[in-house]
């Protein structure tokens, strides 16, 4: 019996999912906050170990699935060659399989070539907005979660990496890098 499967994906916890196929009935729903620029997310995985022939996956949008255009084609390519329909809510698009249809292949690869520029622009502006900040003295980084001075006082007291490590709760490679950098 063929089933419909909803993949929804944000990048971050702090997102709300609730907006993506609230309306649409599911028999089951892979949901995942993990970023798309990586085709290494556990949900995704799952649902494409879960999915049979005549079964219909649905995505809210073409960025919910992937970020560029090579992981777009390949999930498309690999979700279709198992006998399983994808369909696109949000741009009404829907892939069988069928290589025949020109139209729906142009526009998936026009619609996640907007969503890649998308992504790049926005990375951009964020590198751009560190940079003014930090040069205005307002990005400083995170706030250290290292005991900096303590690890090098451990050392100092003749512990090795190992009992540094432990006793700062630390790694050992945090000790190395600590004790590099005073060398």
């Amino acid at each position: 019996m063929s089933k419909t499967i909803g993949y929804i994906r944000v990048s971050t916890i702090g997102q709300n999912s609730e907006r993506q196929l609230a309306d649409v009935k599911l028999d089951k729903v892979f949901e995942e906050k993990v970023s798309a620029k990586t085709m290494n997310r556990p949900k995704l995985r799952e649902m494409l170990d879960f999915i049979r022939e005549g079964d219909t996956v649905i995505v809210h949008d073409i960025s919910r699935l992937a970020r560029n255009i090579k992981d777009l084609h390949e999930l498309v390519e690999t979700i279709t060659a198992l006998g399983v329909t994808l369909k696109f809510k949000k741009e009404n698009l829907v892939f069988t399989g069928d290589k025949q249809d020109a139209m729906s292949q142009l526009m998936l690869s026009m619609l996640g070539a907007v969503y890649q520029f998308e992504r790049s622009i926005l990375l951009e502006r964020q590198r751009e907005g560190i940079a003014v900040a930090k040069k205005a003295g307002k990005f400083t980084g995170r706030p250290a979660t290292i005991d900096k001075q303590a690890v090098i006082d451990a050392l100092k007291s003749g512990n090795s990496i190992s009992k540094t490590a432990k006793l700062c709760g630390v790694s050992m490679s945090t000790v190395q890098r600590i004790k590099k950098s005073i060398t």
